[in-house]
């Protein structure tokens, strides 16, 4: 599927603070057909993992003060329950109309400014539980992170390069 509609593990990464920030959709990550199980049950599906940068919430890194960042992971789906089509109807406030359905481009929403709702899980780890529009009025400050987008349908070597390792693996699981 491709362009066409959490933690991969390790490091020292410190999450994204809770609560609700203005972001920034900068980077997408094409992660290609993932074995999974659910309710154990082995599956197959095809997975996205989407980046936000928290201009806001800065953290100091071996560049100096950055945004935070925060990710999650989607089914590349546009199903009525996925969880894709939930967050960017309610990120777009509208409905996805048929034409969109049959074939939205993931690469509009990089640069888009958005709302993220971050919440603890009972592990401990932090969790994009919503993304929504901005209210009106709401400003986004400029983007820091350089817009990033790789699809396996359009192969790049040197994009694969710059994902992470754990990134790169999935990737060569998939």
């Amino acid at each position: 599927m491709g362009r066409y509609a959490t933690d991969p593990g390790g490091g020292d990464f410190t999450p994204a603070p809770l609560g609700t920030h203005v972001a920034r959709c900068y980077k997408i990550v094409d992660l290609g057909t993932q074995h999974d199980e659910y309710q154990g049950k082995p599956i197959i599906r095809s997975r996205i993992i989407v980046f936000f940068e928290l201009p806001n919430e800065p953290v100091e890194t071996d560049e100096g003060l950055r945004p935070a960042i925060t990710s999650k992971f989607y089914t590349n789906s546009l199903h009525e329950k996925a969880d894709l089509r939930q967050d960017l109807e309610a990120w777009r406030g509208k409905q996805f109309s048929e034409e969109e359905l049959n074939r939205f481009d993931l690469q509009n929403i990089i640069g888009r400014s958005c709302m993220v709702t971050i919440v603890k899980k009972e592990s401990g780890k932090h969790r994009i539980a919503a993304v929504t529009g901005l209210p009106k009025g709401a400003q986004c400050p400029a983007q820091v992170n350089e817009s990033f987008a790789f699809w396996l349908d359009e192969w790049d070597p040197a994009k694969f390069e710059k994902l992470s390792d754990g990134l790169q693996k999935m990737i060569r699981n998939s």
